[in-house]
């Protein structure tokens, strides 16, 4: 290079870093060179140029000037975004955060680990709350081997991101990126967005059920996955069927005679189950009304059953003694049939006194018996039948004791009736009833799973093969199976009989948060932080369905009666439909505004209740959504979408568990916190 060329471009990369005193000490010393002597001159010539030094300087000069050119196009992208018109700025916003991703990771691959370090530290606060869990993985990332190790990142550079965008806001993009000559942003948008363009107005962000999702696996992928054929009814020969024949065999006078024993049974139940709290005037009125709902002739549950396909299990299913059958049978046959103008009564159990020790709760299908898994490796079962027989004063407290005995005095000199389980080593994060309240699953941070005996109080089993701390852990709706999912990734399916997992289904990209069976044991759910669920065939241990829409973790999963729809709720308190058939979200729920802990579908299937931090349980109309013609959704031209029928404040109260018993009784639990 030419001394006058690398004395020029010292000069200007001095003016352009704004370093002025660097710039006239140079100027000056170039002056000095030029009226030395040839000799001496020629000394600092060839310091100066040597080819060594002369390089260093040019990459040093380009290093500066590469992230510069990023932090400044991404800047004038952002600039522009959010002074554009409200109608089409929430679209745009939609292209920052994957733009923001790609420069990022474009500068570690380039090797500017500090430049890329500064842009990210720059503008991470404005993604900070729609993509809090990618940020913090991402901020990990040291060094472009990182990027490949990182399945996360992996999986981001070689996928396309899918955004759906109007029209007109598409145009004003490239309008404005062309005439600007922000050619790097251009080239990411090209390489790493997927852009589906839709006539008309902008869509709602509201209404929109696959807004900008980053996942592993792309677009393409969970398309072919979800053309996978599932048969999503329920199982033959089940208890509804048999209620629906049992019922056309009965006489008039056996129907009466069968409601007189079944209502005295009903009354029995809420008598234990309630501690005689509620007056007979009460249960006398509620009896009416769920006569009134379901009327005298026909099952209107049997009815809604026999429009889903009958499919054969690929499980070998627990046999279910003729005792237990009546008894269940009993239960649906006393249902109430519940409608947008017939809401279940709601029973809470409020856990005081637990010093922000509890993790998790679970109800027994009949309500009788709830549990409560704490942070100090204790889980404690409270049956409700002798909890009323206390003290108005015996609630369920979960203060830190030592003893392990059934019952423990209370400082009234009554006893409080909880048994105490201790086993585990770590918090325990999941707990759930087998379907006949015998058994009860409990999982923890100590990578384990425990089953424990409701009725000799003791530890059964343990069943060790996650890795890591495992965070949900649910019965199949017919017992024996169970269930897991695990901080490694992966949920596993077990027998009570067998200390090994059955199956292993591998394929998330983080966390598995929370499981789910489908009502005919043939698939389960699971949902994760890669914002995610997938839906699994346990026989085969495959994936058959990828649903793609939520904007963060998901935690909690309920699947309908019938089997044909699924709910499942995040951590941004969004709640999604999906048609397990078409892998499709049938509407969104808006309402809660902090996450989403418990989901679940009444009896029949018409209502779905959610449960939330936010201290709310919320009750929505599925029937109205499921039911409207194409014709009028078209017509409408939003998503259909699900009615809101009523919100339940709580005491401050998270809602931490929901439960419909057999009779459409709806249970929920939950601890009362001062500081919300």
């Amino acid at each position: 290079m030419e001394e006058d060329q690398l004395e020029k471009f010292v000069v200007a990369y001095l003016k352009k870093k704004g370093f002025k005193q660097a710039e006239h000490a140079f100027q000056e010393e170039l002056q000095q060179h030029q009226s030395k002597n040839n000799s001496s001159s020629s000394i600092s010539t060839n310091s100066i140029t040597d080819p060594d030094f002369a390089k260093h300087l040019l990459s040093f000069s380009e290093f500066e000037s590469v992230v510069a050119r990023y932090q400044d196009g991404y800047s004038k992208l952002r600039s522009w975004t959010y002074s554009s018109l409200d109608l089409y700025k929430h679209e745009l916003l939609r292209v920052l955060y994957p733009v923001f991703i790609h420069c990022f990771m474009d500068l570690v691959v380039k090797g500017h680990i500090q430049g890329a370090r500064t842009f990210f530290n720059s503008f991470r606060e404005d993604h900070e709350m729609m993509h809090s869990r990618d940020l913090q993985k991402l901020e990990g990332v040291l060094s472009p081997s990182h990027l490949e190790e990182m399945e996360f990142a992996h999986s981001l550079r070689h996928s396309k991101v899918k955004i759906k965008i109007c029209q007109y806001t598409y145009e004003l993009l490239l309008q404005y990126l062309h005439k600007t000559q922000l050619t790097i942003m251009l080239g990411i948008i090209n390489e790493h967005i997927n852009f589906q363009v839709s006539p008309g107005q902008p869509i709602s962000i509201s209404d929109d059920t696959e807004v900008v999702t980053l996942i592993g696996s792309s677009q393409d992928e969970a398309t072919q996955i979800n053309q996978k054929e599932i048969q999503w009814g329920l199982l033959e020969d089940s208890l509804e069927e048999r209620l629906e024949k049992s019922g056309v065999l009965l006489s008039d006078s056996e129907k009466a005679e069968g409601e007189t024993k079944e209502g005295e049974l009903d009354e029995n139940k809420k008598r234990s189950v309630e501690g005689g709290k509620q007056g007979t005037s009460t249960k006398k009125l509620k009896k009416d009304k769920a006569a009134s709902a379901m009327g005298k002739t026909g099952r209107p549950e049997a009815n809604a059953v026999i429009t889903a396909p009958r499919v054969k299990p690929e499980l070998a299913l627990p046999v279910i003694s003729t005792e237990v059958e009546k008894s269940i049978l009993e239960d649906l046959r006393n249902r109430v049939q519940l409608s947008s103008v017939s809401l279940p009564s709601v029973n809470f159990y409020t856990f005081i006194n637990t010093h922000n020790g509890l993790n998790c709760s679970s109800i027994s299908h009949d309500g009788s018996l709830v549990a409560g898994g704490f942070s100090d490796s204790s889980l404690k079962v409270w049956d409700m039948a002798k909890l009323g027989q206390e003290a108005v004063g015996s609630v369920l407290q979960g203060e830190n004791d030592t003893t392990s005995s059934e019952y423990v005095l209370g400082s009234n000199g009554g006893k409080r009736s909880y048994t105490l389980f201790q086993g585990h080593s770590g918090p325990v994060y999941s707990a759930t009833f087998s379907p006949l309240g015998d058994f009860l699953l409990s999982s923890s941070a100590d990578s384990t799973v425990r089953l424990w005996s409701t009725t000799m109080n003791a530890n059964l089993v343990c069943y060790k093969g996650h890795n890591y701390p495992v965070w949900d852990v649910q019965f199949s709706p017919l017992g024996h199976y169970f269930a897991s999912a695990s901080h490694d990734r992966t949920a596993r399916i077990w027998s009570m009989d067998r200390i090994q997992p059955l199956r292993i289904m591998a394929g998330h990209l983080s966390d598995v948060d929370c499981v789910q069976w489908h009502v005919n044991c043939n698939y389960i759910a699971t949902g994760s932080s890669d914002k995610t669920v997938r839906l699994w065939d346990v026989q085969s241990g495959e994936c058959v369905r990828i649903f793609i829409g939520h904007r963060s973790m998901v935690l909690s999963l309920a699947m309908s009666s019938d089997g044909r729809y699924m709910a499942s709720g995040d951590e941004d308190g969004a709640i999604m439909m999906w048609d397990l058939s078409s892998g499709r979200c049938v509407t969104p729920l808006m309402g809660h505004t902090s996450c989403v802990w418990s989901l679940a579908f009444s009896c029949e299937g018409s209502l779905l209740a959610s449960g939330s931090a936010d201290c709310t349980v919320k009750l929505w109309d599925v029937t109205a959504s499921t039911k409207v013609p194409k014709t009028e959704e078209n017509k409408s031209g939003n998503t259909n979408r699900l009615r809101s029928l009523r919100t339940l404040p709580t005491k401050s109260s998270p809602v931490y568990a929901l439960r419909f018993s057999r009779r459409n009784l709806l249970f929920a639990a939950g601890v009362l916190s001062k500081s919300v």
